[in-house]
């Protein structure tokens, strides 16, 4: 029966291998006695829920250069704040980004709690995210679990209960491996090995620093796990958006309700977005309409969407029924939500 894995293995690979992250103190600087900023660990963290690395580092940099702390962060406006999210999806977690900040600065007079139970008092803090920045920026011994780590763990044992089954199983195996010592470090070297070596497919099994401990390498198994339940197909809604434009250059747009998806994003009216092709609904100002030829398509989580996109020409005194216009001045398309550009880039496109 083989050894479990050594935490100091992967340690030492860290120290050479670690990829270098906007957010992140490396081991060199760790060493020398740079500490993590707390500040930089939960951003990163919270940009990082469900979306890329890649995707998220020009956002981080912008985030840190307009806000480059949690007060400056906590003083901001929300459609400041929301406007610089667009793009990053999930606007959920920008809502409870700010609403998190501004406790922290005002309740906590700018001190990140250090550990698991009190930051999970605070919003759009869950256990992962909690875990992540009470390891990664305090050093605390947390099981630090991402889909890299259970990856990893899937493989390291050879476990073939498929997920999300096993994610009570893989996080008791990462839990075992957690080390006392650089706890910080050992969670990014998972997380790294998971996003470098042992990756989803064709896994680099020859130059792991755990291939001789792993149960799948061992037996031929690495390729196909973690295995998962297979999903549903994602089902399709419609709904239909007005982008109705004043002839002095002012758009007609609605701020969204603060809950549900794009909770508090501005958009163009439009219909609820429904399984019916044509979903009952009223159009937000009088106008003759132009139905363009193309739809506006995008994917969410749980469901595709497919909007018609009309498009209107109206007078200066023309009131609306849903909205307000904001003057052609103030109006940047950068700052909707991706699902909302798309749509004006095939009213600008048309």
């Amino acid at each position: 029966m083989r050894d479990l894995p050594e935490p100091a293995d992967l340690l030492d690979w860290y120290d050479t291998h670690a990829r270098k992250m906007p957010w992140r103190i490396g081991p060199a600087e760790r060493a020398s006695g740079h500490r993590p900023d707390p500040y930089r660990v939960w951003l990163s963290e919270i940009m990082l829920q469900q979306t890329t690395v890649a995707a998220v580092k020009d956002y981080f940099l912008r985030f840190t250069t307009l806000w480059p702390d949690v007060h400056a962060l906590a003083a901001a406006r929300d459609e400041d704040v929301m406007g610089a999210w667009a793009g990053l999806g999930y606007y959920a977690r920008a809502r409870n980004l700010l609403k998190c900040a501004r406790v922290i600065s005002e309740d906590l007079k700018g001190a990140f709690p250090d550990t698991l139970p009190e930051l999970l008092k605070l919003p759009g803090i869950g256990p992962y995210t909690a875990a992540a920045i009470s390891a990664i920026a305090f050093d605390r011994p947390e099981t630090v679990v991402d889909g890299n780590v259970e990856r990893v763990m899937a493989r390291l044992f050879d476990e073939h209960t498929p997920l999300p089954a096993s994610k009570p199983i893989l996080t008791e195996h990462a839990a075992r491996l957690t080390p006392t010592q650089r706890p910080g470090d050992y969670a990014q070297a998972v997380m790294d090995l998971g996003a470098t070596i042992c990756t989803p497919r064709n896994p680099a099994c020859g130059i792991c620093p755990w291939r001789i401990p792993c149960k799948a390498c061992d037996m031929g198994t690495a390729a196909g796990l973690p295995k998962k339940t297979p999903k549903k197909p994602k089902p399709i809604r419609f709904g239909t958006v007005y982008i109705a434009r004043r002839v002095d250059g002012a758009v007609l747009l609605e701020r969204r309700p603060d809950k549900g998806l794009l909770g508090g994003m501005l958009g163009w009216p439009g219909s609820d977005w429904s399984e019916n092709e044509t979903p009952p609904h009223d159009t937000p100002i009088r106008a003759e309409w132009k139905t363009l030829p193309a739809e506006a398509r995008h994917t969410f989580t749980h469901f595709h969407l497919r909007l018609t996109v009309k498009t209107a020409l109206v007078p200066m005194d023309r009131t609306a029924r849903v909205g307000d216009f904001l003057e052609q001045a103030d109006f940047r398309p950068s700052d909707l939500p991706t699902v909302m550009r798309k749509a004006f880039d095939l009213m600008r496109e048309g």
